[in-house]
């Protein structure tokens, strides 16, 4: 394995890669709620439903983790003269670094995947779709607005979800124009012909799809590796990369070794759009010139990330450099963050549909009483942030002799706790203003607080937000420790 001290430098170059994607472009509708009966009128699960959200899916899910590694990108692609096409328009429109070609094609109806999801769980998804080829005119333009962009990017993706896009011709077109450039090309395959990529530099079936194209058992490494050299040979492909969901990924080159990489995520919650990420991600480091290897790691990484979250999400560039810390310290250091640093990470979080809680405190001395605090904050959200009173601050509420510890060492400690995902330092006596910058899903206090005590209670509450008094464990004071320490 390649060391993580090496492969940060190139992650470090990364905001620097444009790419080109070219593709199916689709909503995602997730509908959440909860289920408490069954219903009378068939033996189906009643979906109460509480919250909806939409999110770019397809080849702008490919685009939304692009923009998220800190690159930019062009995407090109056709949508419907529907209600749906012209949401799709305005949320392309509204992403940053995306530069957005979207052709119009009439009586066509846009793609939407509408998600119903339970407790964590799917219950069901609906498709509406078209899935027949776009018409030849519309081909001629996406190939002429695709070729006009070919000089400003470094590399090309095609996603291909065989929704009528990407057709035969429209394929090996820009295939052609790419190499005729040098432009590296990226394809996510769809169906069992992957002749029809014919000169990609890279394709990247899972596993099932490399198994239907090849009609080979790819259950074993030495399987999965003949099975991709079976189409490196006959379809002239640079390299496979084959993502195998939770187990990973594999990366066949033409020449050289092929390598396994194991998943690098904690937990595995969810590998919805973790293909996406795959393809977004090995096409940045690509972009950059990233030799294959060092490429496949970051894409390992990255993927890791995007299925130890809930939902189609995505990874960020910080979330890479944070897991490759080599000694720990980058990792923990990465947590304490300026309130404007803070701010970006909470809308990177909530892009991931992640809920955000917060508390705050002075943190002087750590005892069981903080650590019982943390742990049932934590439980009611899925990144906590702590916001500490600064030196200053605590000497105007404490006295002189207070802190004991200096911010610096407090939040060095909080870091290095698990269950807290970001730490900031505020010098006003309440953390009022940045509550109000955060706008937290949760706030938590110590039950010794009431409701109508707690600072930023009724701001947070005015937009939906919680406010959670956690119980407070007895014989625990950092002033008495103190008293206690002082008689010694």
């Amino acid at each position: 394995m390649i060391e993580r001290a090496k492969i940060l430098n190139y992650v470090e170059t990364l905001s620097d890669s444009r790419v080109l994607c070219i593709g199916d472009l689709m909503l995602d509708r997730f509908v959440y709620g909860v289920v408490e009966r069954t219903s009378p009128e068939a033996p189906v699960p009643v979906l109460r439903i509480e919250k909806q959200a939409v999110m770019l899916g397809g080849a702008g899910n490919v685009v939304r983790n692009i923009v998220s590694l800190g690159a930019s990108a062009s995407l090109v692609s056709v949508v419907g003269d529907d209600a749906t096409g012209r949401e799709l328009t305005t949320m392309v429109g509204s992403e940053p670094r995306v530069e957005p070609h979207l052709l119009l094609e009439p009586g066509r109806e846009s793609t939407v995947k509408t998600r119903y999801v339970a407790n964590g769980q799917q219950l069901l998804r609906a498709d509406l779709e078209s899935t027949h080829d776009i018409a030849e005119l519309c081909a001629e333009n996406l190939m002429r607005v695709a070729a006009d962009s070919l000089s400003d990017c470094d590399v090309v993706v095609l996603s291909d979800y065989a929704k009528g896009v990407l057709t035969e011709r429209v394929v090996r077109t820009l295939i052609a124009d790419a190499q005729a450039v040098g432009r590296p090309v990226i394809v996510d395959p769809k169906g069992r012909d992957f002749s029809r990529y014919r000169g990609a530099s890279v394709i990247t079936p899972n596993r099932q799809e490399l198994a239907d194209a090849t009609g080979r058992a790819v259950g074993s490494d030495d399987e999965l590796v003949a099975a991709a050299r079976q189409i490196i040979e006959t379809c002239e492909i640079g390299a496979v990369l084959v993502t195998r969901s939770q187990d990973g990924l594999s990366v066949v080159p033409s020449d050289g070794e092929a390598c396994h990489l194991p998943t690098q995520a904690r937990s595995v919650y969810d590998v919805s759009g973790a293909g996406d990420t795959v393809v977004a991600s090995f096409a940045v480091a690509l972009g950059q010139a990233i030799p294959l290897p060092v490429a496949a790691e970051i894409a390992n990484l990255a993927a890791g990330i995007v299925v130890g979250k809930t939902g189609t999400a995505t990874a960020f560039d910080w979330e890479l450099r944070t897991a490759l810390d080599v000694s720990g310290e980058a990792g923990v250091q990465a947590k304490i963050k300026a309130r404007d640093a803070l701010r970006d990470a909470v809308k990177n979080w909530r892009a991931s549909n992640l809920t955000v809680g917060l508390t705050n405190g002075c943190f002087d001395l750590l005892h069981p009483g903080h650590m019982s605090l943390l742990r049932e904050a934590k439980s009611h959200c899925d990144r906590l942030i702590v916001a500490i009173n600064s030196d200053q601050s605590v000497r105007r509420l404490k006295g002189p002799d207070r802190p004991i510890q200096l911010e610096s060492a407090r939040a060095d400690v909080l870091a290095s706790l698990e269950m807290v995902d970001g730490i900031t330092v505020f010098d006003e006596d309440t953390p009022e203003a940045l509550i109000e910058l955060l706008r937290p899903d949760v706030l938590v206090k110590g039950a010794d607080y009431s409701l109508d005590e707690v600072v930023g209670g009724e701001f947070v509450k005015s937009y939906g937000g919680n406010v959670v008094l956690a119980a407070i464990e007895p014989n625990f004071s950092t002033t008495d420790t103190i008293a206690r320490m002082r008689k010694v």
